[in-house]
């Protein structure tokens, strides 16, 4: 107990050290990226609504529907976007091959599409404006732990690969500043080819060209899905009729979404997931759990 005060004012060192590091670093990479100085806080960036010269970028650290929640949340910090114009859509990418009709799908017991045999890896896009490219990579880095472990290292195999879609892939500026935040969690930065296998032992972030290797949407019963251990709320699931209305998020040809353009085929409601989601998202909708 007497050594417990200086353990406590080495751990404060270190972490001030750390945090000098990392602001270094990122007013570097806003020079290398021809970009303003970063502002001391995310909280202070001023808003930022989605527009045609946003970059489309994608991002994987395991089970897609954790990520989706997490990026949402980054949009509502770093942009200052809300439900109205959140863009994050949870889907896959990674993979050297689609199925009929450029489909690629979840897991189906038809075997349609199937995104795991296609070589692909669940991932979330997001549009995002250049300038704030860094802060987006700072929010993907914390999905790992310090030893860059991602949150569900129960999910195993390829298509829980770690992933990140930039465009010009490992050429893109933004790796520079990606590789020495990862370093500090001991994780390495390659150049995805595709089809790669997991890399939760590796403890690799695969970079993919999103030319050569573009992101394909999810199921819409995929999008605004809890995690399996933590129940987002009423307010987040309901977010997805709101995006569906607004063209956001479309009913896909994989079987997943079979009962919806089923029941739309039957004259049903043509927003199938209003039903699904009874409770009315307010405009300014925000995800729970704050990002740091």
């Amino acid at each position: 107990a007497s050594h417990l005060p200086m353990r406590m004012q080495m751990q404060e060192e270190s972490t001030s050290r750390r945090d000098t590091l990392r602001s270094a670093a990122l007013f570097a990479g806003c020079l290398l990226l021809g970009q303003g100085a970063a502002g001391p806080a995310a909280a202070k960036l001023d808003p930022r609504l989605p527009t045609p010269d946003d970059l489309l970028v994608y991002m994987g650290a395991g089970c897609f529907w954790h990520v989706q929640h997490e990026l949402i949340v980054a949009e509502n910090k770093i942009l200052g976007r809300d439900a109205n114009t959140y863009t994050a859509v949870a889907g896959y990418a990674g993979g050297t091959k689609v199925g009929d009709d450029s489909k690629v799908c979840y897991h189906n017991m038809m075997g349609d599409s199937d995104y795991g045999k296609m070589g692909h890896t669940e991932v979330v896009a997001v549009k995002i404006p250049n300038d704030r490219l860094l802060f987006f990579m700072e929010a993907f880095l914390n999905l790992f732990d310090a030893r860059g472990i991602r949150a569900d290292p129960q999910d195993a195999g390829g298509e829980y690969r770690t992933a990140l879609g930039l465009p010009g892939g490992i050429e893109n500026p933004a790796v520079k500043v990606l590789k020495e935040f990862a370093s500090e969690k001991g994780m390495k930065v390659l150049a995805g080819k595709g089809n790669e296998p997991d890399t939760l032992k590796d403890r690799v972030i695969y970079v993919y060209d999103t030319e050569a290797f573009p992101f394909y949407p999810g199921e819409l019963y995929h999008q605004y899905h809890n995690d399996m251990m933590a129940d987002y709320g009423k307010e987040y699931r309901a977010m997805r009729s709101v995006a569906e209305e607004r063209g956001a998020l479309t009913v896909s040809k994989c079987p997943g979404d079979a009962k919806f353009f089923t029941s739309t085929k039957a004259g049903a409601s043509m927003n199938p997931s209003a039903r699904a989601n009874s409770v009315s998202a307010a405009p300014d909708a925000k995800p729970k759990i704050a990002f740091d």
